[in-house]
């Protein structure tokens, strides 16, 4: 049971092979696009992120936390950043690889576990972009303390978060099945209902441990917004399960 993050990495690279949406790099088209300045990415289901958290991309070291699959890393550099992506899926890596050969271009890919030290040298990065995937994750605050170390100071973290709502109910989201922390190594029945249902092994987490998590760490928060499912019986109910914040590393 301790090793989920292998767990997990095998059933990300198999919900890819099965057409997951999180899995699909973007077109050709869509990368053009974006090179002309016509461009959006998200960090939880439906809403765009706004360009403004970014300001101007050209020349910005990227660091993609989590974040592989080829839809995000190819927009940041068809707009003119350097970018580096980590994820634990292969298939996601192999997407990032694939788009860069399709679209020219060079992008350092790494298949390794963000729950493990990040393997560059202090303030590197002006920009990390965590899409939703810390509930893959049972401890969020060292990945905050990682994220700090490694940002250049003025560096911006941008991250989308899932609330834990989801976590409370079953498929059809119309009744609570399950209490919060939902932990499925601490719930031997959770964990068998995870490995039958090949969810993976995932994890509630609260927004103090997530944004609070990032103020520990010592960023500022400079803005956030709230979004829903994107479909489902919540979403039709407008409960917003996700989170996205943007976060400062200070100078000083």
């Amino acid at each position: 049971m301790s090793n989920y993050q292998t767990i997990n990495s095998e059933v990300i690279d198999s919900w890819c092979k099965e057409g997951w949406i999180w899995g699909q790099p973007i077109s050709h088209e869509t990368y053009i696009e974006a090179t002309k300045g016509k461009w959006d990415v998200v960090l939880t289901p439906t809403k765009p992120v706004p360009h403004e958290w970014f300001g101007n991309l050209k020349g910005k070291k990227v660091f993609g936390l989590a974040s592989g699959g080829g839809q995000q890393m190819p927009v940041f550099m068809a707009l003119g950043a350097e970018c580096t992506v980590l994820d634990y899926s292969k298939e996601q890596c192999e997407s990032e690889r694939q788009v860069a050969d399709r679209e020219g271009y060079s992008i350092k890919v790494i298949q390794g576990d963000m729950t493990k030290p990040l393997p560059f040298e202090d303030e590197t990065y002006d920009i990390i972009f965590h899409p939703v995937s810390n509930c893959y994750v049972e401890e969020v605050e060292p990945i905050f303390r990682e994220c700090y170390r490694i940002l250049k100071k003025g560096g911006v973290l941008i991250g989308g978060f899932d609330v834990g709502i989801n976590y409370l109910f079953d498929e059809t989201e119309t009744t609570i099945a399950y209490a919060l922390p939902y932990n499925p190594l601490k719930d031997k029945n959770l964990y068998e209902i995870s490995m039958k249902n090949k969810d993976g092994i995932q994890f509630s987490h609260t927004l103090e441990e997530q944004i609070g998590g990032q103020l520990k760490a010592g960023f500022r928060l400079t803005d956030l917004y709230e979004d829903t499912n994107g479909e489902g019986n919540l979403h039709e109910h407008n409960v917003p399960c996700f989170i996205a914040t943007r976060a400062v590393k200070d100078f000083g």
